[in-house]
């Protein structure tokens, strides 16, 4: 196959106008990635084509000006043009042709990519590998990987990539070459795969033999990334605006948007996401951001409630429970915006959505939530679900998100998203165990220091906000500390405290009295999985359930604190520390006296029986007596949760 480059070695003749205008253009396009370039010159080659009733020269042009993304042409008046100018294009030519091919895959790709979707385009690159073209085969490959960003076609664009960079060596076009090797690094990044700092080298390796504008532009924006991963956020900025203007000067619409999320990402680990209010209000209407650009919404959500306008935050949010929400509408950026939903949804309290924002981030929790091809990550979803937890109350859940999100982001070299992850989990475990909780407390310090060290400013506390207050209940020790309002109340364990702290835990949920007694609770109210209990025959050969006399909840309770007392009585053993060792000891024997009191041969649980009638009798009983003694501790304490725990069949907690 002759070279672009060799042809246009050969000075054309003016017949040869058309020609030579096709082949400057497909030079600027393919070779040097000039998207602006490309643009203007096949503009000028249609309409000299146009001009002279060339079609095959006008189904050429028409497809070059599509570029090398989708989506290139961003206003409504461009973007119908060129489409209309392609359909124009294909009813001039054979439509067996590679060139029809190539078109019909533009045009499929462009449609695909606006909807969401990817059926189409996927038959179309069938069609292109049939009929043998390599460089129909390529472009529809490319388009299909860009149709396919959404996270759950991770394997599938794996493959397409590969693919692209062997059909490289067929078409003979170094832009292929780079467009596959660049695809191939964006998807390692998408994946969280160590290897991905080893193919932006290899694609760096061959930008740097001679440049490619447009993947030269994306090669550095994922540097950008990098940099604020490696938490050198002063020079990231830097970076991104020197970068933001080489994406300017190759012509690539997507530049603004691109400098607009990276600094976006720096303010918000700086702890200024407040001053992002203005500029992103600008960006949202912004004609130049593409139909998937959705991450803007919810960030300018999160800066509005920084900034204190929590009417325009609430909008925002709304918004972006439409397409940001929309399982159809992924995109490479969907994991951003569901991480900006979360956070949004935390600083409103608006559990609602981050109660559905939990539901649609579950599949991706392993994955990081990266901003459009790469060029900047808010780190590990972990970290968004922990947060979307933490504001529907599942405090459990949120510790042991913010937890993995922590190790996920030390493995990403995302400091700044590990330091905010870790901040979060100390908060979270405070109000879970108490302040003077020592992981707590060990976790807090750490991200204060980390935070110092990179110039981050961290965010304030992180309990939902609500209209009415709500009764709180942790343990300490042998008692349950219950408060409300600033008051406190301390009562001694008992089964029925256990069954108020589960309630509480989940205000205005219903759970059932047999539930409670078994300690069958969901994982929302027990903060830990529960097997249904067995079933055995009595004497009457009736089934009857068989229920542990210690509760699967205080069970669990009482091993995690049991591993925490060891680690605090060696802790303070080592600092000989006699007085409070002492005391931990006495609480770590009435523990394991408690388990095993309740436990038989082998460590089984002791069983009791009873029915929906008998379990209704006893919970709401050992409700009441927990109640009396709360009241004794603390009257209005008391008498609130009086008028506010319904017993019964179902038991709930209605905060006022």
């Amino acid at each position: 196959m002759v070279s672009i480059v060799s042809r246009l070695k050969e000075r054309p003749t003016p017949s040869d106008d058309v020609e030579f205008a096709l082949l400057r253009a497909e030079r600027a396009l393919h070779v040097e990635g000039d998207l602006r370039a490309g643009r203007q010159r096949f503009e000028a080659a249609y309409q000299a084509a146009e001009r002279q009733g060339d079609d095959l020269a006008m189904a050429r042009a028409a497809l070059g000006m599509s570029g090398v993304w989708v989506h290139e042409h961003r206003t409504a008046v461009e973007a119908t043009q060129v489409r209309a100018r392609q359909r124009h294009a294909l009813t001039g030519i054979d439509p067996n042709s590679s060139l029809a091919v190539r078109l019909r895959a533009r045009l499929h790709g462009e449609e695909d990519y606006r909807l969401g979707e990817h059926a189409t385009i996927l038959r179309t690159l069938a069609e292109a590998r049939a009929s043998g073209d390599p460089v129909a085969t390529a472009e529809a490959l490319s388009l299909a990987h860009h149709c396919l960003m959404s996270p759950e076609h991770e394997t599938l664009r794996g493959e397409l990539a590969l693919d692209l960079i062997g059909q490289a060596a067929r078409t003979g076009r170094r832009g292929d070459l780079l467009t596959g090797l660049l695809w191939r690094t964006v998807d390692l990044f998408l994946a969280a795969d160590p290897r991905a700092e080893r193919s932006l080298r290899e694609l760096g390796d061959h930008l740097a033999r001679r440049g490619h504008l447009a993947a030269g532009f994306v090669a550095d924006a994922i540097k950008v990334m990098l940099t604020i991963r490696a938490g050198r956020l002063t020079q990231a900025e830097t970076l991104a605006a020197a970068c933001a203007q080489r994406g300017t000067d190759a012509g690539d619409h997507d530049a603004p948007g691109r400098h607009g999320m990276q600094l976006t990402a720096i303010r918000w680990y700086q702890g200024r996401a407040a001053e992002l209010l203005e500029p992103l209000a600008e960006l949202v209407h912004s004609p130049g951001l593409g139909f998937a650009d959705h991450a803007y919404f919810p960030a300018l959500a999160v800066a509005a409630a920084c900034a204190g306008d929590r009417r325009l935050a609430a909008g925002m949010l709304a918004r972006s429970r439409g397409p940001a929400l929309a399982d159809s509408s992924r995109s490479q950026s969907w994991l951003a915006a569901m991480h900006g939903v979360a956070e949004a949804a935390h600083l409103l309290d608006d559990t609602d959505t981050a109660a559905q924002a939990y539901r649609l981030l579950t599949p991706y929790a392993r994955l990081p939530a990266m901003a459009g091809l790469g060029i900047a990550c808010f780190g590990s979803t972990h970290h968004a679900l922990g947060m979307a937890a933490l504001t529907i109350g599942d405090l459990g859940t949120a510790v042991e998100h913010l937890g993995q999100a922590v190790q996920a982001n030390l493995g990403l070299g995302h400091w700044p998203a590990a330091v905010l992850s870790r901040w979060r989990l100390g908060q979270t475990l405070s109000m879970r165990h108490g302040t003077g909780y020592p992981p707590a407390r060990q976790q807090l310090a750490l991200a204060e220091q980390e935070a110092t060290e990179l110039g981050m400013t961290l965010p304030a506390g992180t309990a939902p906000r609500s209209r009415t207050p709500r009764a709180t209940c942790r343990r300490h020790g042998r008692q349950w500390q219950f408060e409300l309002n600033g008051r406190t109340a301390r009562v001694d364990d008992s089964v029925g405290v256990r069954y108020l702290a589960i309630l509480i835990a989940n205000p205005g949920r219903e759970i059932r009295a047999t539930d409670l007694a078994a300690g069958r609770t969901s994982r929302s109210a027990s903060r830990a999985t529960r097997a249904e209990a067995p079933v055995r025959g009595d004497d009457t050969g009736m089934p009857v359930s068989v229920q542990p006399v210690l509760d699967q909840l205080a069970e669990r309770t009482y091993k995690e604190r049991l591993l925490e007392l060891q680690a605090e009585i060696a802790e303070l053993e080592s600092l000989n520390d006699t007085e409070r060792a002492v005391a931990l000891r006495a609480e770590r024997d009435w523990l394991a006296a408690e388990l095993a009191a309740a436990t038989g041969l082998g460590g089984r649980v002791r069983p009791f029986t009873d029915d929906e009638e008998r379990a209704r009798i006893a919970v709401g009983k050992a409700i009441r007596r927990a109640l009396t003694r709360i009241t004794e501790a603390d009257d209005a304490i008391g008498e609130e949760l009086r008028a506010t725990i319904a017993t019964g069949g179902r038991c709930c907690y209605h905060p006022r």
